[in-house]
């Protein structure tokens, strides 16, 4: 019992030393709000793959930060189930000293620090950590734990996310389920994609946490050294406050997407317009 508890704490902290860290907080915070709430964010950045890896997952050239694919909040209360909400990538919002625009045009003004001031601001929600993930780096988590099981509702074929899959459950290796999450290539286009974002989520959080992978050592290590290796996360973030993450989502949370009244063209492109009243009894139900 001794030596695996030592070494499980080894593991924790060389874990822990390969995270990237950066610098998410805003100047001036969101006073205090009830829970503990994270910015969950999935990267489009193309930095680090090979040109063997961007042909592999058909993610097209480097973006440098790129924007963000996947923008999600989860709310962990004090008691009670989770809550995960999407926020749509071209939600119409407020941006800090840019005015407004599509809320991940936030990360490529401004990075994570711009991007959670934007979404304190636009929720009313104190942010209190922050992850990041980029397109190789999910990948690579999926494949380390042998894949993820997702049903799909019907087929979905999408050269542009090099995806071509059929209706029915099937186990998705790390290139098919990173196509699944990026596609637009259904009828609601983005509002299917936010759909989908968090049904993988959860399928991965499931295989993660499942005795398969915990009880595991030859799917264990590999997973904590390719995903520590992947996550940026804010500058005071642990893996124990990851792990915290994988807790809640695996205890069961209530995932939506913020209410939505419709879309708009603007000058920064075709835009997602939140239900005023919606968003706000959302925001205020998790303060």
């Amino acid at each position: 019992m001794a030596i695996v508890v030592v070494f499980t704490l080894a593991l924790s902290l060389w874990a822990d030393s390969r995270l990237t860290r950066i610098d998410a907080t805003p100047d001036q915070q969101v006073a205090d709000t009830a829970g503990t709430n994270w910015l969950l964010v999935g990267s489009d950045s193309r930095q680090g793959l090979s040109e063997d890896e961007v042909a592999r997952l058909g993610t097209g050239g480097d973006l440098g930060v790129g924007r963000t694919d996947t923008i999600m909040l989860l709310h962990i209360p004090l008691t009670g189930p989770g809550r995960l909400v999407s926020l749509p990538r071209d939600s119409y919002v407020t941006i800090p000293g840019y005015g407004q625009n599509k809320i991940n045009a936030a990360f490529t003004f401004g990075g994570p620090k711009l991007l959670t001031t934007t979404v304190e601001q636009a929720t009313g929600l104190h942010i209190d950590h922050y992850a990041e993930i980029g397109m190789g780096g999910l990948a690579s988590v999926v494949d380390s734990v042998g894949g993820v099981e997702i049903c799909v509702d019907y087929p979905i074929n999408d050269p542009l996310a090099n995806l071509n899959i059929e209706a029915g459950c099937q186990e998705m290796d790390g290139p098919t389920a990173l196509g699944f999450v990026r596609t637009r290539a259904t009828p609601q286009g983005d509002l299917d994609r936010v759909e989908r974002q968090r049904q993988f989520f959860s399928a991965l959080i499931d295989k993660v946490t499942s005795p398969g992978t915990l009880l595991n050592p030859f799917r264990l290590v590999p997973l904590i050294a390719d995903t520590a290796g992947t996550f940026t996360v804010g500058e005071g973030d642990h893996v124990w406050h990851l792990a915290r993450v994988a807790l809640a989502m695996r205890s069961g949370v209530e995932t939506e997407t913020v209410p939505v009244a419709g879309f708009a063209n603007y000058t920064v492109g075709n835009v997602v317009i939140w239900d005023e009243a919606g968003a706000q009894a959302l925001w205020d139900s998790m303060r």
